[in-house]
């Protein structure tokens, strides 16, 4: 019981994204099979639309928005400040992050603050490194899987298919990736906006119920 006391959060956001995915590959399969019957396609297995750029397509491109916000909200949240929000540091405090290099000795600190050294800055920036590699690979994928369906589209219609870079630079594609990333930055601005007047009881992400409306942070 305790294993899931500690790990519950993660578990039921594991849970919930599992549970998306398949109603969104049931759904996907749906649509795209009723479409290809209206105009006499080719419809398609569960095993083959999970494989498909309809697919693939839909999928990468959230999340390759999803972990721009992230990266984006990381770094940003670094460097700015908005004060009176409990998702931004107090500008008027100092840093509530020691230098590393004081743990050194602590031997419950991470190994690389212990090691020190290049491991030890690569540590330092290793959050925001991850997610933005992350991104780039989502977007990597999307972009291919994107291409893959549109040239299944344009084959349906007896038009050329285009490459990869050429699909790259279409207006097709970056209307894909605009309407979701600009999504994920006014969701996380209405976030850090809504925490200064309002609250949620017992959310990490809420500053205490009864906190003043200006002051920042937790």
């Amino acid at each position: 019981m305790s294993f899931l006391r500690n790990n519950g959060l993660t578990i039921a956001l594991c849970a919930l994204t599992s549970a998306t995915i398949a109603g969104m590959v049931v759904s996907g399969l749906y649509a795209y099979n009723h479409d290809a019957a209206l105009h006499d396609g080719t419809t398609l297995t569960v095993a083959s639309y999970i494989l498909s750029g309809h697919f693939l397509s839909a999928l990468f491109e959230n999340w390759e928005s999803e972990f721009l916000q992230m990266s984006a909200y990381v770094c940003l949240t670094a460097f700015l400040f908005q004060r009176g929000s409990a998702e931004s540091k107090d500008p008027d405090a100092g840093s509530n992050d020691d230098d590393p290099i004081c743990k050194k000795s602590n031997p419950a600190a991470p190994w690389p603050v212990r090691r020190g050294g290049v491991l030890k800055a690569l540590y330092s920036y290793s959050l925001g490194v991850a997610l933005g590699g992350l991104f780039v690979l989502s977007f990597v994928l999307h972009l291919r899987a994107s291409a893959a369906a549109a040239n299944l589209n344009a084959s349906a219609h007896g038009e050329a298919a285009s490459d990869l870079w050429n699909h790259l630079f279409s207006s097709e594609f970056w209307f894909e990736c605009f309407q979701n990333w600009q999504s994920e930055f006014l969701s996380t601005l209405v976030l850090v906006v809504l925490s200064i007047f309002l609250r949620f009881r017992g959310s990490p992400e809420s500053k205490g119920v009864a906190a003043p409306t200006w002051q920042t942070g937790k």
